[in-house]
């Protein structure tokens, strides 16, 4: 024990983590349901903005950590400040000049979209690499940029070209995702594991209440929440950045996370899906088979 210094710096990890949604899975499930109501927008928006927040949140706190608990041995000389501050503001240049190449490209070229898009993805997290910044902040102000950047017909051209890549790209991320699921873990250490889900799923069920009621929404409010006990690859990600950092102490919260993470992972779509379906954003069973048979007036309001 490092006393209570260490104990606060990997509390602080660990809660790091634990406010880390999935992107990714808020994406398959939009893009297979075609929901696109306000539970679904502002599900999207909250993930995509915490992501940006999560990312600056974990790297200040792992160089906290690293500066009350220095790690052992070889990686005791741990991560300077400048390495973690141009990690992050090294991603938003990098990315917004991503953004910036691929604008230019949409107004003057704007040929092979599918094929383009595959490749400004690749290229920004090879980028990422090399530079030492953040690949998801760096491909998120890429994206930002790009699209709020170029005329609205031309990004809109570029997400559907994006939309058309997601599929297989799904398929491999759910396939990976799957692979690191931990059943073992969840069986010798579900008596911590299922409190710490369930403390999760109420501080965020919480938060969304006193949102919608501070933002007057409080539809989205009673919904939002569901969208957002997904986790998978970040999450998974920054656990495994803990454990290179710490490679004994960082190995145990890993292994931790990685149960908290599979049970979330299992939990979090079958909520989104059931947020969508009972706010009237997307139809299921005999419902949606009358309502593709008969298509119903735009202006008929969903109950």
């Amino acid at each position: 024990g490092g006393g209570a210094g260490e104990v606060i710096a990997f509390s602080l990890l660990f809660a790091g983590i634990a406010v880390v949604h999935s992107p990714a899975v808020t994406m398959a499930l939009l893009t297979e349901t075609k929901a696109g109501g306000p539970i679904a927008r502002t599900t999207l928006g909250v993930v995509l903005v915490s992501d940006v927040v999560v990312v600056l949140l974990f790297s200040a706190t792992l160089a906290l950590a690293r500066a009350v608990a220095p790690p052992s041995g070889l990686d005791a000389t741990g991560l300077s400040l400048g390495a973690v501050v141009w990690e992050i503001s090294g991603a938003v240049l990098v990315g917004a000049a991503l953004g910036g190449l691929v604008a230019l490209y949409l107004r003057f070229l704007k040929r092979e979209l599918f094929l383009f898009a595959l490749l400004m993805a690749f290229l920004g997290a090879t980028l990422a690499r090399a530079l030492h910044v953040e690949t998801l902040l760096t491909l998120l102000t890429a994206g930002f940029v790009a699209e709020n950047v170029s005329p609205w017909a031309d990004g809109e051209a570029f997400r559907h070209a994006m939309e058309r890549a997601a599929a297989p790209v799904f398929v491999v991320f759910f396939a990976l995702a799957g692979a690191e699921l931990a059943p073992e873990a969840i069986a010798q250490s579900w008596y911590f594991v299922v409190p710490v889900v369930l403390v999760r799923i109420a501080g965020i069920r919480a938060g969304t209440w006193l949102g919608g009621r501070w933002a007057r929404a409080p539809h989205e409010g009673r919904f939002v929440w569901m969208g957002l006990v997904s986790q998978a690859g970040v999450a998974i990600g920054l656990a495994e950045a803990v454990a290179q950092a710490y490679p004994l102490r960082g190995a145990q919260l890993r292994t931790v996370f990685l149960a908290v993470v599979a049970i979330n992972e299992i939990l979090g779509p079958v909520f989104f899906r059931r947020a969508l379906a009972r706010s009237g954003e997307i139809m299921e069973g005999p419902e949606a088979a009358r309502r593709q048979a008969t298509p119903a007036p735009a202006d008929v309001a969903v109950s």
